[in-house]
């Protein structure tokens, strides 16, 4: 196996269990290892750090996915899968989850999301890439899959001389699938829709907003497919709008609450929730709950201010909706704004809105997207239930 030694001066990240090496933590190459090829990862002082996938064209020159050395073969990658699989079995995510979650699963950049009898598998680097073929039939052997889909449609992947692409890995099916969540049934377009068609972590987050929705009148922005929306509705809402930018997902929206039977509670409109959020907070109507899920604003460190400026206005916006005494239910997939400074956003909106907020609960994503402490990749999701009432 060909060697990698790391410089004396280190990020101790990788030490603590960090599974990337960047490029500029590399002081020599012994060999000439192909791009994507597994090598053995050393220390300065020659202790070994792991064995991983090397890529010279990426910043992320080693990811690493064993603090040992053993053979990466079909069968290391099979009991991967099923050590992923049995933890999910033990904390309760079966029917629908997310059976693999990259480094947290220590199987850098890999993505398999398990929709019942369905998989959708994202393989984001060149090393992982060339394990696709093991990658399926370990699935295979484990779960006998009625089908598998990648959606390998991301940029990210540009960074490591891979293609975009999307296709099926499996016989062809019907990629317009059903799934049930807290007793509810969704609509899931496998092949067209957002990440892998659908945001499981928020599955949990999803039944949080129970109690306070009942007798409510609710408004959602960003809504996406509906999901809030349509457990605000299922759990006693008096009435719910849901607003999102796309006619795709709008569309889809209304379909899900027809399918659940509460199109007389739920409304869903193509709307550009900026706007909205921006006139309605002037003189428009104001709501018992307002709920706020945005996609990720930012994926770069230079723009981090940008997106905390971004956070702060939605919500500031947000709880000038609110009457006196509702709730804010938000959130942010920005790995990048931590939870201590997503928190000192809110904290600020609500002291420009000149309201005062109580913390109902503060949570992260579902347990199926584990997180690993010393890893902030994996923390990424904030969900968040504030009361909001005048001063």
């Amino acid at each position: 196996m060909i060697k990698v030694y790391l410089r004396k001066k280190i990020a101790p990240r990788i030490a603590n269990g960090h599974p990337w090496i960047y490029g500029n933590e590399v002081d020599r190459v012994a060999g000439n290892p192909e791009p994507g090829e597994i090598v053995e990862v050393r220390f300065a002082d020659g202790k070994l750090a792991g064995v991983g996938y090397y890529n010279p064209q990426s910043q992320i020159v080693v990811r690493l996915l064993s603090r040992k050395i053993e053979e990466i073969n079909e069968a290391f990658f099979y009991q991967r899968i099923l050590q992923a699989w049995q933890y999910r079995q033990k904390t309760g995510y079966t029917e629908n989850c997310r059976l693999v979650f990259g480094e947290a699963d220590q199987l850098p950049a890999l993505i398999i999301d398990k929709f019942n009898d369905y998989f959708v598998i994202q393989t984001l680097a060149l090393g992982i890439d060339l394990w696709k073929p093991a990658i399926i039939n370990a699935l295979e052997t484990i779960f006998k899959p009625k089908g598998i889909y990648e959606r390998n449609d991301v940029p990210v992947r540009t960074l490591e001389g891979l293609e975009q692409l999307k296709g099926f890995l499996s016989a062809p099916f019907d990629t317009n699938i059903i799934i049930k969540e807290n007793g509810l049934q969704f609509y899931v377009d496998i092949e067209n829709g957002q990440k892998t068609g659908y945001f499981l972590d928020q599955q949990d987050n999803r039944r949080a907003i129970q109690h306070i929705v009942k007798g409510a009148e609710v408004m959602g922005a960003f809504t996406y497919t509906g999901t809030f929306e349509i457990h605000a509705a299922h759990y006693g809402a008096k009435s719910v709008l849901g607003i999102d930018i796309s006619e795709q997902a709008v569309a889809q929206a209304n379909k899900n609450a027809a399918l659940n039977g509460l199109e007389k509670i739920v409304e869903f409109k193509a709307m550009n929730a900026f706007d909205v959020l921006k006139d309605w907070g002037k003189d428009g109507p104001l709501y018992d709950v307002v709920m706020l899920d945005p996609p990720a604003f930012t994926k770069s460190r230079e723009n981090i201010q940008k997106a905390v400026t971004g956070y702060k206005e939605i919500n500031l916006r947000g709880m000038k909706l609110i009457r006196n005494g509702g709730f804010l239910v938000t959130s942010s997939c920005t790995n990048l704004v931590n939870p201590e400074l997503f928190l000192h956003t809110i904290n600020a909106a609500a002291k420009d809105a000149r309201k005062r907020i109580k913390q109902v609960t503060f949570q992260a994503q579902a347990s199926d997207h584990p997180i690993i402490w010393g890893m902030e990749n994996t923390n990424y999701l904030k969900f968040l239930i504030v009361e909001v009432t005048d001063r």
